[in-house]
């Protein structure tokens, strides 16, 4: 948890931020050291699985003898019950049912337990032959991250020694696992009930040697898809026999789910953090208050997530000049001297009541997978310690599903909140002066963000479609035997789904936000300008003019103090006019903002008296100043800060970790307006290299401009750098240098 203040409400030892942050430095030592993913059967993490599966990590069976003494006490007590001719369920029985039926042939009936699961759709494509394909469908095999995941998570549960299966078969999808060779498996099919049968009898099949089920070999372009009975010779592996249980043992467990969950909840968990410091630069982007997120507030509703949220949007908004964290427990001076709505929307002012729900099912959810990676998940169970075989459910995965529906809804509110937050500060009716669409020339012929708005819109209607429970819709199947399933598998997909769409949200968000933040700090430069400059005018034009007449008694100290009094009053309106009319192009709004204000000044009481003679032509210049001063600094503010990248001297600490990595690491620079699409950039560039181009702020350079760049590319390459992990190391590596974590 990030601290900053104190609260009286409690929070476990381990927050939501502290698990991500222990996430990371697991993965980050896992990738230093090859090698070191231990299969114990006891001690798998989460950054264990996404370290073999995303990154290529290495991983081995434990050298721990007991380990292996207990996996093959298991083999030897069931051969034990078998010799006794006990019954024992898809050992000498038949399955699911169909488990009236009995038989003494042992390893024939594995052989059939392959057979009748070998039958998910798969399309050519999906085994490398492209000849004809359908553009139109989509791949039908199972990612190959998620089939490794799998095979390490089945071997990490044979590995404690409840199943019956030997060490040499466990071996042996071990050695595919390090010869980087990934079984194709089909996305559909599994229920999730008992285990993830079909879905896992294809790496049974492939340890098999069968022909027909494919490997791909290697990763990236340089991969290749051969038959699993090739992949074998080149692996120097020879083909499994199945023994007595063994294809029961490899399929009936919820290794696929629990891998699909490891890495939906992985990533996730990286979002809700992410959101949080959305959250902080939503504040600045919006001039929001820090208050919102006062210790105080959770304390008298002690909810641990929210007391979390709260106190992380608060460390981010750290040093922040434009929502400077409060001093004190008095009330904040934001919200002493706002002008308008006395506080801020629901989307910041409740974001840690929003954001802590969801944090709180994200914690459990983890502690869920996370256990499920330890468990023994297939029937029957062998205890050769006491001497029983225990005929139980243990395949049953609905706590994963209970984990995916989770953070289903967690995903869903998440992007809700900002899908509001972006709403807000796109629209200028809400923005607080931020011009419409964030368009940085005049908005009568420029629309930058809408586009991107629209989008927002699209992506939240598909996230709340998507987070539906799929537990609600189970299905009775297999003779009536599995007449309750979890169908957890599926609703990992819809998590990794959810994962995507937010995401892309999460993507356009922090484009909208750099864009939103450059041109706040370019209106506070220009407002503080203002405040300095207004009151020399007026006495320029209005105190020397009317020393003759009756104003404070002929006291020239009253006079300024009077003066000044009026200024101020003028400058609250100039400048909250200056914001409501941030809809007009610039000339425009100068003009309009400048004519009211002299009917403000007219109507002051403070104003000279009415017998006091001001000419038209006094108001007319003074009218006339104030509409050239207001566009000549303003496009001044504009050239000093929107070129250089300086926001990140303004926001919060936090902020600045992600609006730096935007325009600094990715290259991603303010859009300037409508002269920024590339056609026009380019055409402007070819008919004169030199040319200066109109509108604020024009500099073009060289062709490698990235303003060459569409504006979904540049979001483009914000989401390929989240999915990646990119910039989550990027925070994290924040986390560590300022020691905001405790």
């Amino acid at each position: 948890m990030i601290t900053n203040g104190s609260s009286r409400s409690k929070t476990p030892d381990t927050t939501h931020a502290s698990g991500l942050f222990a996430e990371w430095r697991r993965l980050q030592k896992q990738l230093a050291e090859k090698g070191q993913v231990s299969v114990d059967g006891d001690s798998l993490t989460v950054a264990d699985v996404v370290a073999v599966s995303h990154h290529g990590a290495r991983a081995h069976l434990t050298k721990d003898e007991k380990a292996f003494k207990q996996v093959e006490e298991s083999v030897a007590y069931l051969a034990q019950k078998l010799e006794a001719r006990h019954t024992i369920y898809g050992v000498n029985t038949g399955f699911g049912g169909s488990a009236d039926t009995r038989t003494q042939d042992f390893e024939r009936l594995q052989s059939a337990a392959i057979q009748h699961l070998n039958v998910g759709i798969l399309l050519q494509s999906d085994k490398g032959n492209d000849n004809g394909r359908n553009e139109l469908l989509r791949s039908h095999a199972l990612p190959s991250p998620v089939v490794k995941a799998a095979m390490l998570i089945r071997c990490n549960s044979l590995m404690r020694g409840h199943s019956g299966v030997r060490v040499s078969v466990v071996e042996s999808i071990m050695k595919l696992l390090a010869n980087d060779m990934t079984p194709i498996v089909p996305l559909r099919g599994s229920i999730s009930a008992s285990g993830d049968l079909s879905t896992l009898s294809y790496i049974a099949g492939a340890i098999e040697g069968n022909p027909d089920i494919f490997v791909k070999v290697g990763s990236g372009s340089n991969s290749k898809i051969i038959p699993a009975s090739e992949a074998l010779k080149i692996a120097n592996t020879p083909p499994v026999r199945l023994q007595a249980k063994e294809g029961l043992g490899i399929t009936n467990g919820t290794a696929p789910s629990c891998a699909m969950a490891s890495l939906a909840i992985h990533q996730a968990n990286q979002l809700a953090l992410l959101i949080q410091l959305l959250t902080a630069m939503g504040t600045e982007a919006l001039g929001g208050t820090s208050h919102n997120y006062h210790p105080f507030i959770s304390s008298t509703r002690p909810h641990p997530g929210q007391a979390e949220a709260a106190s992380n949007i608060l460390s981010f908004l750290s040093n922040s000049k434009i929502s400077p964290p409060f001093t004190s427990s008095s009330s904040s001076p934001q919200i002493k001297t706002r002008l308008g709505l006395a506080q801020d929307r629901y989307s910041l002012r409740t974001a840690p009541q929003w954001i802590g729900p969801q944090l709180e099912d994200l914690l459990l959810a983890t502690k869920q997978v996370t256990t499920e990676l330890n468990s023994t998940t297939d029937n029957p169970l062998i205890d050769a310690v006491s001497g029983e075989i225990h005929h139980g459910g243990n395949f049953q995965a609905m706590v994963l599903t209970s984990a995916m529906e989770k953070t289903l809804t967690a995903l869903q509110n998440l992007g809700r909140l900002i899908f509001a937050q972006c709403s807000e500060v796109i629209n200028n009716m809400t923005s607080k002066g931020l011009p419409p669409n964030l368009s940085a020339d005049d908005p009568s012929q420029s629309f930058t963000c809408k586009g991107f708005d629209v989008n927002m819109a699209g992506y939240m209607a598909e996230l709340s479609y998507l987070a539906r429970p799929v537990s609600a819709s189970v299905q009775c199947a297999e003779m009536g035997n599995q007449s309750v399933n979890s169908m957890a598998l599926v609703a990992g997909r819809y998590a990794m789904e959810a994962v995507e769409v937010v995401g892309l949200m999460c993507a356009t968000y922090i484009y909208v936000l750099c864009q939103a933040l450059d041109l706040r700090i370019i209106q506070l430069a220009f407002k503080k300008q203002v405040r300095h400059w207004l009151p020399q005018t007026q006495a320029k034009y209005f105190v020397f003019s009317s020393r003759d007449g009756d104003f404070g008694g002929g006291d020239d100290k009253k006079m300024e103090e009077a003066i000044g009094r009026v200024a101020g009053r003028l400058g609250d309106f100039l400048l909250q006019r200056w914001d409501e009319l941030a809809h007009l192009d610039l000339k425009e709004r100068c003009d309009k903002v400048a004519r009211e204000s002299v009917g403000y000044l007219l109507e002051d009481e403070e104003f000279p008296e009415k017998e006091t003679m001001i000419h038209r032509s006094v108001l007319r210049e003074y009218r006339d100043e104030v509409s050239e001063f207001l566009e000549t600094h303003y496009r001044e503010q504009y050239e000093i800060y929107a070129n250089d990248k300086q926001a990140g001297e303004f926001v919060g600490d936090g902020s600045k970790v992600v609006y730096e990595f935007v325009r600094m690491e990715l290259g991603i620079p303010l859009n300037r307006g409508v002269d920024d699409h590339p056609p026009l950039l380019l055409r402007a560039r070819a008919e004169n290299p030199n040319r200066r181009n109109g509108g604020i702020g024009r500099n073009d350079t060289g062709a490698d401009d990235p303003r060459t760049k569409i504006l979904g590319t540049m979001a483009s390459d914000i989401y390929e750098a989240l999915r990646k992990g990119v910039l989550h190391d990027r925070i994290m590596q924040y986390v560590v240098e300022t020691g905001v974590w405790k």
